[in-house]
């Protein structure tokens, strides 16, 4: 069903979103800071090993994410959610809460370099999203704007800017973990946009939009800027 065009504020469906993520991120909080690693260590055998400022980072970016998810739910996210959705997503944010937290667990690395690139990395990944996305949703609120394709802002270098941005906090998280095996989350997330979510979201456009969405793709690329 294409529920980009169905309006609603959807207010108990994202309320039953932030309960269940702030129950992941309390596992990650335990996980990382309580007795969750040594738990993980004795049951899943992964060792329990990494530095407290490596555990530190990660855990802040999943604070930041919650935030984030939690202003483009409730202030830009303006379609219907159905009540199946309000299920997925939370446990598709858990890839990133306790997914991450455990690859993390084996590294031993001191903080160096590469992760301040990382950080680096992850304050832009959700800039060009949340600051992308606000700009939009400011631009849409004019009336002289009704009916009329986005395509200032961030959104000029890509058609899916903010799908950009997610790929590069992702790709920043596992870089952090300095775990090899944390890689295949940006790969899959990058395939989701690139062959589904991506391509779903044109067709949409381009039936609401037509031709000036036409011209729009012609110019720009769908996911990453001047490349893809």
């Amino acid at each position: 069903m294409d529920l980009y065009g169905q309006k609603s504020k959807s207010i108990p469906q994202k309320i039953v979103i932030h309960l269940l993520e702030a129950v992941f991120l309390y596992l990650a909080w335990w996980i990382l800071f309580g007795h969750g690693g040594d738990w993980a260590q004795q049951h899943l055998h992964i060792s329990n090993l990494a530095v407290k400022s490596r555990r530190e980072i990660v855990f802040i970016f999943s604070i930041v994410i919650f935030i984030r998810m939690a202003y483009t739910m409730f202030f830009l996210v303006k379609r219907r959610i159905p009540w199946g959705e309000s299920i997925d997503v939370p446990f598709a944010f858990a890839l990133y809460y306790i997914g991450f937290t455990l690859f993390t667990l084996p590294a031993q690395h001191a903080i160096d370099v590469t992760d301040y690139l990382a950080v680096g990395l992850f304050v832009l990944g959700c800039g060009l999203n949340t600051i992308g996305e606000t700009l939009r949703d400011i631009w849409k609120k004019q009336q002289t704007n009704n009916g009329k394709l986005y395509t200032g802002g961030f959104f000029k270098y890509s058609r899916h800017i903010n799908y950009f941005g997610d790929l590069l906090w992702v790709t920043a998280y596992a870089i952090i973990t300095r775990n090899w095996h944390a890689f295949v989350i940006p790969v899959f997330l990058f395939c989701f946009f690139a062959f589904y979510n991506a391509p779903k979201l044109d067709k949409h456009l381009r039936s609401k939009y037509g031709q000036d969405f036409d011209d729009y793709a012609r110019k720009t690329k769908m996911l990453i800027p001047f490349i893809y």
